[in-house]
């Protein structure tokens, strides 16, 4: 299997995962959002520690150290986290106070993914230019995303909505920092990291404009459990490492998937209806999917060769 395949891979489990969250944040719309932050935040770093030990002593035994040595390496870890934990910071803040102003899972869902437009609009800037292939696939995966997730049309435009378009471009920004730190640094300890600057800035905010309450907790105690082990822990540990080697525009595609899991999800353990509509929209989600990865460029050069 090579690297791109393996990659794509570790993204699509993340995408499953996300998709499978959201109906999880929408029950923990009930609590204030940068507790709800706070409280998964801190959860994924308890998990995350034992996680870096194993894969250390995983990698001791082969012979290999993924521990940062110098000062300049340990300083590039702290930088790495620091900027991914802000950005992931707040794009995260912004997708749970969208969502507990208005709690609908589906405009969510399509506003927070067009990171999927985003990430190569934003990579035109820094000089990385997408082939026509790629720019056709995300027309087909936007088009697909609203079949999916619009059944109504937008309908008026709600401060949640701007909300949540502010949170698509954090996510941008966060997915092109992921791509430019993680083949510098160790993966899960830029997890771990990024998730300790998310634990302490959404705990600070939850302190500062919310009052948060043990009862709180306990009554989104399960929302929490699994958006701070599945979602945080592990889907965001492996975006970092199925990002190293790998074209963020294509990245951002494979995880905009989540969208279709969550209405799979919701068809399949909620028993909720999917029309033909939102079927076809799931449809070309991963056929845009499919052939941002197909490799028309060198079956076109080995017929030009033959």
């Amino acid at each position: 299997m090579n690297t791109q395949t393996k990659n794509s891979l570790l993204l699509l489990l993340c995408s499953l995962i996300w998709g499978t969250a959201f109906v999880a944040q929408s029950a923990g719309s009930g609590m204030g959002a940068y507790s709800f932050l706070a409280g998964r935040s801190w959860l994924a770093v308890l998990v995350l520690i034992p996680t870096v030990m194993v894969f250390d002593a995983i990698r001791r035994k082969s012979g290999t150290d993924a521990k940062p040595k110098t000062a300049a390496e340990k300083k590039k870890l702290l930088a790495a986290g620091f900027v991914c934990g802000t950005l992931l910071f707040a794009a995260s803040a912004a997708q749970q106070i969208g969502i507990t102003i208005n709690p609908s899972t589906a405009k969510a869902g399509f506003l927070t993914a067009m990171y999927v437009v985003l990430v190569p609009v934003f990579g035109l800037f820094l000089g990385r230019k997408g082939s026509a292939q790629l720019w056709v696939s995300m027309v087909v995966a936007v088009l697909g995303l609203y079949l999916l997730c619009m059944k109504n049309g937008f309908g008026s435009i709600e401060s949640s909505d701007w909300l949540l378009l502010s949170c698509a471009v954090l996510f941008s920004f966060q997915i092109i920092a992921v791509d430019h730190f993680s083949p510098q640094v160790d993966g899960v300890r830029l997890s771990l990291a990024e998730f300790l600057v998310v634990s302490v800035e959404s705990t600070a905010a939850a302190l500062l404009f919310e009052t948060p309450s043990a009862a709180q907790f306990a009554e989104n105690a399960l929302p929490i459990l699994y958006c701070g082990i599945m979602s945080s822990g592990v889907a965001y540990t492996l975006q970092i490492l199925g990002q190293r080697d790998l074209n963020p525009a294509i990245a951002s595609l494979i995880m905009c998937l989540e969208s279709v899991f969550s209405a799979l999800g919701g068809w399949m353990l909620l028993h909720q209806n999917l029309s033909a509509r939102e079927v076809f929209g799931c449809v070309l989600i991963f056929a845009a999917v499919v052939l941002a990865q197909l490799p028309l460029e060198m079956l076109h050069r080995a017929k030009k060769t033959t």
